[in-house]
């Protein structure tokens, strides 16, 4: 288990860049699978998640090139079965293996999937991409280690409603529908920039994809798609994550690679908890511009909405902000795990089952504690910390470099599934830390 030793209390300050976005480039990979020549991925991040998808695809008979400089290069054209304890091994904490579904039907008639790990934040069942396979003539049938499809008639385009915007399922629909028979309309689908470039991504590669206003995606099916050539957008989470670093330690760190339009959101509120930031050609620049941080209310949401994934490391900051600060967690219900280190550090974070945002949401009153109320400004001092998942754990390291003090942050191996060289980040930034495995 790896562990990081943090002397806290120096601001961040320099340069770090940005490749493409975890939850693209994973999803982007598998789409390869449906070609019949091979595709090329460029800006691809060097991170955990992207080395278990080559796995599992290299187990499918993808032949895999990766290069230092970020360029992917992908050729399905020897596509086979894989065995599922062969999957299972190399999946991990992985829920990726859900999406090559759909591909693998298309390609081989069958796939096999085990049962699936992922950050502990609340409930993400299989039912959604289940119900989306089995409406488009799937066969399903679970098995004690995991599940197996088949489609002895092909598949088929079907019409499909979903519950809730879910982005899995959305991309499941997307990867599954391009290469159906017939006419696949979703309604009520995700519309995250992630998603949207991987629209980008089939279209390239031959598929017939419109996207209208209120959530309907239809998608027009063809018999055969080319590889793709392809730039993954930038990693906007990692973006956040970087702004809310530099407001925690009253620090300026500039995020090449950055853009403003995916951005939006964000900067909206940055700038009303008290950040500053300058947009360039090449990226934006946050920073802390001196005085006193201002209480926000947040209510996390699917895009355009406040993403859950940059919640938590701006709870940090905000425990720095004058007054109370409310976070309402809408997306997943079991968000606010990390907390309880940060008060251990010394933040004022009281955690609720109550809807506290302006609007109720799907987990009012179904006793789950997705509000949370930030008291400060409070000082933080050092403590130490297990990081829980990914999003939560890059949130710890971040108050151990505000806190006064020394942190001892453990299991910090998480914070490489999302996060490209993040050590050697921190230490380009002036962070003040050690690093042993």
């Amino acid at each position: 288990m790896s562990q990081m030793t943090i002397q806290g209390g120096k601001a961040l300050t320099g340069r770090v860049d940005l490749r493409g976005a975890k939850n693209l480039v994973t999803k982007a990979m598998v789409a390869a699978l449906l070609a019949d020549s091979p595709s090329l991925l460029r800006d691809v991040p060097h991170i955990s998640d992207v080395e278990v998808v080559s796995r599992l695809l290299q187990l499918h008979g993808v032949t895999i090139d990766f290069q230092d400089n970020g360029e992917m290069r992908l050729d399905p054209t020897n596509v086979k079965s894989a065995r599922m304890v062969d999957i299972d091994a190399h999946a991990g904490s992985s829920r990726i293996p859900i999406l090559f579904c759909g591909p693998l039907l298309h390609q081989l008639g069958e796939a096999f999937i085990p049962d699936l790990g992922g950050c502990h934040i609340g409930d993400r069942p299989i039912d959604f991409h289940l119900d989306v396979l089995r409406n488009f003539g799937a066969v399903i049938e679970k098995l004690p280690n995991g599940t197996r499809m088949s489609a002895p008639d092909g598949l088929h385009g079907a019409k499909i409603s979903l519950p809730y915007p879910s982005v899995g399922a959305t991309e499941q629909v997307l990867l599954t529908a391009v290469r159906s028979e017939g006419i696949t309309e979703l309604s009520g689908a995700a519309i995250e920039p992630e998603i949207v470039d991987l629209i980008a991504i089939l279209q390239k590669m031959g598929a017939i994809i419109s996207v209208d206003t209120d959530r309907v995606i239809r998608i027009e099916g063809v018999k055969r798609l080319d590889g793709y050539t392809h730039r993954a957008l930038f990693d906007r989470n990692e973006a956040a994550s970087w702004a809310a670093a530099a407001l925690a330690t009253k620090g300026d760190i500039f995020v090449g690679g950055a853009r403003q339009p995916e951005m939006m959101t964000f900067l909206n509120v940055f700038r009303k908890v008290g950040g500053a930031f300058e947009i360039e050609d090449d990226g934006i620049r946050f920073f802390h511009p001196g005085g006193e941080l201002q209480p926000v209310v947040i209510e996390t949401d699917v895009h355009p909405g406040f993403m859950t994934d940059w919640q938590q490391p701006l709870v940090v900051a905000l425990t720095q902000a004058k007054g109370l600060s409310i976070v309402h967690e809408t997306v997943y219900e079991n968000r606010f795990g990390f907390t309880e280190a940060l008060n251990q550090m010394g933040a004022q974070i009281q955690i609720y089952r109550e809807c506290l945002g302006g609007n109720p949401c799907r987990f009012g009153q179904r006793n789950f504690y997705h509000s949370a109320v930030i008291s400060g400004p409070t000082e933080l001092h050092g403590a130490d910390i297990r990081v829980p998942d990914l999003r939560g754990g890059f949130s710890h390291i971040v108050a151990a470099l505000a806190a006064r003090g020394t942190s001892n942050v453990t299991n910090v191996q998480l914070i490489s599934r999302g996060y490209e060289h993040f050590l050697s980040k921190l230490e380009s930034l002036g962070a003040d830390f050690t690093y042993s495995e």
